[in-house]
């Protein structure tokens, strides 16, 4: 029997699976739920075994949340794939808005709906299910396999480079494949060579030592959250450049193929409109000429991603004493975390609104990524794409940021690194009604299949 095949007449065991992965509320970004994330590993772990992967176990370093690692390494000469998924997920928000149960895989239109469900515990599923077609078929595979599964890719991943690095000779690798990226459309799929990278300000305004009564005191004593409001409103860029002196000295700039290639993908005004909910009336905020691929691939942005002084509920007539919020940079290759964080910083710092106190510092830095998309391995993922999906694949960037690429490929010796797209625009990850197209889940699984294939042939087992 072919793998395909199996993958067609053990479709609704990988739907399970996935349904209990999605099950455990394995939320790592508030602490309350170390319990689930312990048994979301151990999940993985249980499919791990199931799917015939060799020496599972459950890994951690320092105080780091658990990792599931396995591997099957009984293809000696042939390439080692180094695959990389995480079982854990944000909170669900916004619950109201749920049309079906967070944590119960539900079915609906062609789309498998849960939290969790493309973000990234689909990718799970698929490369676990492209193993087990081809260990239950064939008894082995063409390439040798690593998989690790991450517990805290929801929190920046603070301790996983450290965990590459101690345990370089487990993980050691010829090939990086990651199915944590999108594709522009449904049923075509992507391949992402560059991703953005991110710097992080918080941002504190300070007035007073104390709240004061505002019938007292107002008109008198400065607000601090107005002035922090006059401060982040700098940052407005209406349909030009971010208002950052020096923030693009060193973007690189697009090649005319590139330019070309990106007016060709995704659709229109409309589409764009609709994918990402943009309320009537309400502008795109683009700079003039500027494609929204480019803008959200290649170009910096900056956006305010929260932003407290009190709350609505605790609302009291008061002059508050401080008021704060965190700014996000996205930031593209070639820009400098630490040059971005002092130009961002220097606009917020200056020039205080009645001379309040402005403290800013840098919560996180993550450096982009990028990669040229030729060679062995990207030819082996391409053809594994059109077999799988029927469609030939195209090369993309992404908005977004996945940190451990870059080091991770350095410190595997330059391995060429596949991100591979497991989402689409109406995956919602992070959002109400989180989804993962049920097609394209299939597809990409036999797509990995035919990649394990591809792998396996090259000469000499050279992938770069």
């Amino acid at each position: 029997m072919q793998p395909t095949k199996w993958l067609e007449q053990n479709d609704a065991q990988l739907i399970n699976d996935l349904a209990k992965l999605v099950a455990v509320q394995s939320i790592s970004t508030d602490g309350e739920h170390q319990k689930e994330i312990d048994q979301s590993c151990e999940v993985t772990c249980e499919l791990m075994r199931s799917a015939g992967l060799n020496n599972v176990q459950t890994l951690k370093t320092g105080a780091s949340n658990p990792y599931a690692y396995g591997e099957w390494l009984g293809a000696p000469g042939k390439p080692t794939v180094f695959l990389y998924a995480h079982h854990d997920v944000q909170p669900i928000n916004y619950v109201q808005d749920w049309k079906s149960e967070p944590w119960t895989l539900t079915e609906r239109d062609g789309r498998l709906f849960g939290r969790g469900a493309a973000d990234d515990k689909g990718a799970i599923v698929t490369q676990l299910g492209a193993i087990a077609a081809y260990l239950k078929t064939k008894g082995s595979l063409p390439v040798n396999v690593k998989m690790l599964v991450e517990g805290e890719e929801e929190v920046g991943s603070s301790n996983l480079q450290g965990f590459f690095v101690e345990n370089k000779e487990r993980i050691m690798s010829d090939v990086i494949v990651v199915c944590d990226t999108g594709n522009v459309e449904v049923g075509l799929p992507c391949i992402t060579y560059s991703l953005r990278g991110i710097v992080e300000l918080h941002v504190e305004v300070r007035s007073g030592s104390k709240p004061v009564h505002s019938g007292s005191a107002g008109g008198m004593l400065a607000d601090p959250v107005i002035a922090l409001n006059v401060i982040l409103s700098r940052l407005y860029w209406d349909h030009k450049k971010l208002p950052v002196p020096g923030i693009y000295d060193k973007v690189r700039k697009l090649t005319s193929a590139e330019k070309r290639a990106f007016r060709k993908v995704g659709g229109d005004e409309a589409k764009w409109r609709s994918d990402n909910g943009i309320a009537e009336g309400v502008e795109l905020g683009l700079e003039k000429n500027v494609h929204p691929n480019e803008a959200t691939w290649r170009k910096p942005a900056i956006t305010v991603i929260a932003q407290e002084a009190s709350s609505i509920k605790g609302k009291s007539n008061q002059v508050l004493p401080t008021a704060q919020a965190v700014v996000s940079c996205r930031i593209v290759p070639d820009q400098d975390p630490e040059e971005v964080y002092q130009q961002i910083r220097a606009v917020l710092v200056k020039d205080p609104p009645w001379g309040v106190q402005v403290n800013v510092k840098a919560t996180a830095r993550m450096k982009w990524w990028m990669t040229d998309p030729t060679g062995p391995a990207f030819t082996a993922a391409q053809k594994a794409l059109k077999k799988g999906f029927g469609v030939k694949p195209i090369p993309i960037g992404c908005g977004g940021s996945i940190g451990f690429v870059g080091p991770l490929a350095e410190l595997l010796g330059g391995a060429p690194a596949l991100l591979l797209g497991i989402e689409d625009p109406l995956s919602n990850a992070h959002s109400p009604n989180e989804s993962l197209h049920a097609g394209d889940f299939r597809k990409l699984t036999a797509s990995l299949t035919h990649l394990f294939d591809q792998l396996g042939d090259l000469p000499d087992g050279k992938v770069k």
